[in-house]
């Protein structure tokens, strides 16, 4: 990671970069959006209206409404949150797992290193929306299993990175000093190995971000996500394609909003690697 004095030229480099700041304003925009969306829907998101079901966009429903009469401004409004939840909570629990895992692999070598790589390797052959459906359908379905069931499958790739990190920064100068000058195992990785090898990181969060939202969008729209009732996007997706052709609103807002969020977390991930990037500064 670097350090203090870096963080100026960083943070320059990641402004000049127009897709950063952009997807950065999108990635703002969903988080505010995620706290304050329950106090600005100007509609119920689970309000049922039988009267105007299948409504086409209009001045009283910008999005139209459901089946159920249900406005679906506020249903795509509320499914921000849930996005956003499950995208942070899954992608922070992948990283402490990951960063536990994989400074214990990178620094203490030998059997540890090779029983958390082979145990990473048996997480990561299995793709990551199977094993969360094999999960969901254990332990049942909601927000917490989705989060759980991503993180489970995806600490694996965390731990690499941070290993192969760690592994070239472990014999520097300074952590043999450190070493020499009796600090514990624990103060050396915390103090010295980790502040400098979390680069690689600090860049797969912001990108995965990102995945982690299609895949509860993905879980969802095939069944095995949150209730059917939530207004979550996959859950929207899977209603709509009932539609197709005939009331496109039902998939188009969802849809707009799934890829407009990905693209803001891309952004961010593609301008923080460039920003961060060794050959670059």
């Amino acid at each position: 990671m670097p350090k203090i004095t870096q963080w100026s030229e960083i943070r320059y480099r990641f402004m000049q970069n127009k897709l950063a700041v952009a997807g950065l304003a999108i990635v703002v925009v969903m988080f505010l959006l995620a706290i304050f969306g329950p106090y600005i829907t100007p509609h119920d998101p689970y309000h049922q209206d039988l009267l105007k079901p299948l409504q086409k966009p209009s001045a009283e429903h910008w999005f139209g409404t459901d089946d159920l009469g249900r406005d679906l401004f506020s249903r795509v409004l509320a499914g921000t949150r849930i996005a956003m939840i499950v995208g942070f909570s899954s992608i922070a629990l992948t990283c402490f797992i990951g960063i536990v895992l994989g400074a214990l692999a990178g620094y203490f070598g030998k059997f540890v290193d090779t029983l958390i790589m082979r145990t990473a390797d048996i997480f990561f052959a299995f793709p990551l929306l199977i094993g969360a459906i094999v999960i969901i359908l254990v332990v049942g379905r909601g927000v917490l299993p989705v989060v759980l069931s991503l993180a489970l499958f995806s600490w694996a790739t965390v731990a690499r990175l941070l290993r192969s990190s760690i592994l070239s920064v472990r014999e520097m100068d300074y952590v043999n000093a450190a070493r020499a000058l009796g600090a514990s195992n624990g103060r050396i990785i915390r103090k010295h190995i980790l502040p400098n090898s979390l680069t690689a990181v600090m860049v797969y969060a912001a990108f995965n971000i990102g995945t982690a939202v299609v895949a509860v969008a993905s879980l969802s729209f095939l069944g095995v996500g949150v209730s059917p009732e939530v207004p979550e996007w996959g859950n929207m997706l899977a209603l709509g394609r009932g539609f197709i052709g005939v009331e496109d609103h039902l998939w188009l807002f969802p849809s707009l909003a799934i890829v407009l969020t990905v693209l803001g977390f891309v952004f961010v991930g593609d301008g923080l690697r460039d920003a961060l990037d060794p050959k670059l500064r």
